[in-house]
């Protein structure tokens, strides 16, 4: 209902739409509750979950340097170049929806494999910077897969947060008031014309 028919809603039809008006807005207030408080619950949990991923990928990165400066000391940077896979790591994204936001859900990161034509890492600290460094890729897809999901959730819920704001404040109250209004003219029509009638009725009692 517009605001446009609300106010020139008038007698028991008038009424009767205002109810209904009123009774949609104050469901539908209800709903945009139960959604913000869900993208809210689902925000924070992503947030934790950023976190997380960011000090794993701090931890792994720090441990991958130093595996790598270790390598690079023993067998120097020609051994690097050397151990260095061809292919790159692929992130894969899988994206899910809630109340409507689609955002991403779980990240997979496929490792290259090391052909039997490419050489191995000449060195143990080699080796193991080549996996931590992997970890540190794995954590930073993770990171940026939960921080852009806390994002989109927190957008929505602002939102969401805006139009609750909006029907509890400004609609809601103005249906309220022209419903109160409509119901005290009905009442006051309603008044006169039992009064109409007793005067009628006692008129002809005379």
């Amino acid at each position: 209902m517009s605001p446009r028919a609300s106010r020139a809603a008038t007698g028991r039809a008038g009424r009767l739409r205002l109810r209904r008006g009123l009774a949609t807005a104050l469901r539908g207030a209800d709903l945009l509750d139960r959604k913000l408080r869900l993208l809210l619950d689902r925000e924070h949990t992503a947030r934790r979950a950023a976190e997380e991923a960011h000090r794993a990928w701090d931890e792994a990165l720090a441990d991958a340097d130093t595996w790598l400066l270790r390598g690079v000391l023993l067998g120097g940077e020609r051994a690097l170049a050397r151990a260095a896979p061809v292919d790159r790591v692929r992130v894969d994204i899988r994206w899910a929806a809630l109340m409507g936001v689609r955002h991403p859900a779980a990240v997979e990161c496929a490792a290259p494999v090391r052909s039997t034509a490419e050489p191995t890492p000449s060195n143990t600290a080699l080796a193991h910077a080549e996996t931590a460094y992997r970890a540190a890729v794995r954590a930073a897809a993770e990171l940026a897969a939960h921080q852009a999901a806390a994002d989109l959730l927190a957008a929505e819920a602002e939102r969401t947060r805006r139009r609750v704001r909006a029907l509890r404040r400004h609609w809601i109250p103005r249906l309220q008031a022209e419903l109160g209004a409509v119901e005290l003219a009905l009442e006051a029509a309603e008044h006169e014309e039992a009064v109409r009638r007793r005067w009628a009725a006692g008129r002809a009692g005379r």
